[in-house]
């Protein structure tokens, strides 16, 4: 496989020295080349950087100051040459054969834009029970509409646009509302590809005064489809 197939991964990180060599090296796992690999550094005041080079050059390291993930996964999109996009937070990790599974879904159906696959939770190791019964972490697999699971081709990414900036929290539940707009064709394998962990320092936890963004969210969803034509009143 040339060029025409190579997947750029993109890794945003913000302090995330305790989880960050256990993302990478799932990606190196991957059993699916050729494959890029796009680190971008928010702004991070903690050991992250020094854990990133240590993998160089198997990535390229960029340095951004803190702005958030949206900025710092549209700063790794404008560096990716691959003809696919995928995406993988610092503190979760991939099964191994992730990849291969999303490719051979899109040889099998070459008219999908973005094939999605399941998502397991798992508690961090280091949590104590306490805080384990304060987060829900359910035992079955779930379909993952979320950018950590989903490979997409490049052409079609760009149809729909970059991550939006201004929201705190549910920025990647409006990206997938906006390529659900577009009308992209996506694909849901059976497969759990993505395990995404629970600890203390979770968005969902650190950021619930932001709460009220997913409301705003699906209001400007909302908003732009009845501007659709013919779909006014």
């Amino acid at each position: 496989m040339g060029i025409s197939h190579l997947v750029s991964i993109i890794v945003p990180v913000y302090n995330g020295e305790k989880y960050l060599s256990e993302a990478i090296d799932s990606i190196l796992a991957q059993t699916y080349h050729p494959v890029e690999i796009i680190l971008v550094d928010d702004g991070s005041t903690d050991g992250s950087a020094e854990i990133a080079r240590r993998f160089s050059p198997a990535l390229e390291y960029c340095y951004q100051m803190n702005a958030g993930t949206g900025v710092a996964r549209n700063r790794g999109i404008g560096l990716a040459r691959g003809s696919f996009f995928a995406f993988l937070d610092a503190d979760d990790v991939w099964l191994q054969g992730k990849l291969m599974i999303q490719m051979a879904a899109f040889y099998d159906n070459p008219e999908t834009d973005i094939v999605f696959g399941h998502v397991k939770q798992f508690y961090s190791p280091e949590l104590d029970e306490i805080t384990k019964s304060r987060l829900f972490c359910p035992d079955e697999a779930m379909p993952g509409f979320l950018p950590c699971t989903m490979l997409i081709k490049r052409e079609a990414f760009f149809q729909v646009g970059l991550f939006e900036t201004n929201w705190r929290l549910g920025q990647d539940v409006s990206w997938i509302m906006r390529a659900r707009e577009r009308g992209l064709r996506e694909v849901m394998v059976p497969d759990v590809i993505y395990m995404r962990r629970l600890h203390k320092n979770n968005k969902g936890i650190t950021h619930r005064q932001f709460g009220r963004d997913r409301i705003r969210i699906l209001k400007a969803s909302l908003d732009r489809r009845r501007r659709l034509p013919g779909q006014e009143g």
